[in-house]
């Protein structure tokens, strides 16, 4: 249960810290974020609290999703109803928190007075961000055991078109959840990206079977998928996981900058549904249990580093948990006691079994 804790925890200290209040979120040059880091006396003698370091509307989606998926739900359809009524209170909440437009523009179609239509929005060209992404580590945490991975696979699709109603926005809330789920099972992380591509085929059977739009799917589908073989072919990362993945012997922060950039679609790192996980997952290869090397490639790099660093926060607590965090960074954070209650409610949720499938 601890680990569930500390992964809903330590996803709010990635984003609080990737977000500093939109200066670092918005700043696109890791070394200028650096260097700040730096001014401030570096990474232990921060001490994040709710003024100085608030929380993005990136981890209150986060927490509102876990809300849903902890209450006690008798089918699936009674969850996405429960989904939609929570998701469209949050948007009061997110005021004042620059929420991401993606989820704001996809919140407005949802219903939730219509019992049979609550969630079905129409599908978004610009639903392809990575809100979708950061939001749904928790379903993977809900539904780990790999028995339930068609359920993971359903939820995570569903919650994700609700707000991101485009193939790189879902299939970024389908690998997230995902890799949430390998973390709990204790799967080397190294095999995490193949076992992605294994995956798809499962959601695009799924989405062909309830879903109108595959047509205008194809071309985005395919970009994922191309963007993730591409990633796993530039770091050497076989079938069998049995290599170690290839990074450069020389990464400073101006050359991590350039190869974000290069995976991302618009220039721009982490602002998207594919490479928003494929640069948190990237960090935990490259960190293994070390904190500050995954704050340093997650959560201090130009772009879009409040969302990496939810990602990489949340599947670090699932792996390695707290122990190696210094404890300024989340002792006063935020919503730390709602956050550890989610957790533990979560954890509990997981593994008392119950029929809700049919």
């Amino acid at each position: 249960m601890e680990k569930f804790q500390h992964a809903m925890v330590l996803s709010a200290v990635g984003d609080a810290l990737g977000y500093r209040k939109g200066r670092w979120e918005n700043c696109i040059s890791g070394a200028q974020i650096q260097k700040e880091l730096s001014a401030l006396g570096g990474l232990d003698a921060l001490k994040l609290d709710p003024d100085n370091w608030p929380l993005s509307d990136r981890t209150l989606m986060h927490m509102t999703t876990a809300e849903a998926l902890v209450t006690d739900y008798w089918c699936l359809e009674d969850l996405y109803r429960e989904l939609v009524r929570l998701y469209v209170d949050a948007m009061v909440s997110l005021q004042g928190r620059a929420p991401d437009p993606s989820t704001v523009e996809g919140c407005a179609y949802l219903k939730p007075n219509n019992f049979l239509l609550a969630w079905h929005t129409p599908f978004n060209e610009k639903g392809s961000g990575s809100g979708a992404a950061t939001k749904a580590m928790c379903v993977g945490m809900r539904y780990w055991q790999p028995e339930r991975l068609d359920t993971l696979v359903e939820v995570s699709i569903e919650a994700g078109r609700m707000t991101h109603h485009h193939p790189i926005g879902f299939l970024g809330a389908l690998c997230t959840a995902l890799f949430a789920s390998y973390a709990v099972q204790g799967r080397p992380v190294v095999n995490w990206g193949r076992d992605l591509m294994k995956v798809i085929p499962k959601a695009e059977e799924y989405c062909r079977k309830t879903i109108r739009h595959m047509a205008e799917y194809q071309e985005k589908w395919f970009y994922f998928e191309a963007k993730w073989q591409f990633y796993l072919e530039e770091r050497g990362i076989e079938e069998d996981g049995q290599n170690k993945p290839l990074f450069p012997k020389s990464y400073d922060a101006d050359e991590m900058d350039k190869v974000y950039k290069r995976w991302s679609s618009e220039g721009l790192a982490g602002h998207r549904g594919h490479d928003a996980p494929m640069i948190a997952y990237d960090a935990l290869l490259a960190a293994g249990s070390d904190w500050g090397e995954l704050c340093k490639r997650a959560m201090f790099h130009g772009g879009e580093s409040s969302a990496t660093g939810l990602i990489a926060g949340c599947l670090y607590g699932l792996l390695y948990g707290m122990r190696q965090v210094p404890p300024g960074l989340y002792q006063d954070l935020d919503k730390r006691d709602k956050l550890e209650d989610l957790g533990a409610k979560l954890y509990h949720a997981s593994t008392t079994e119950k029929d809700t499938e049919k």
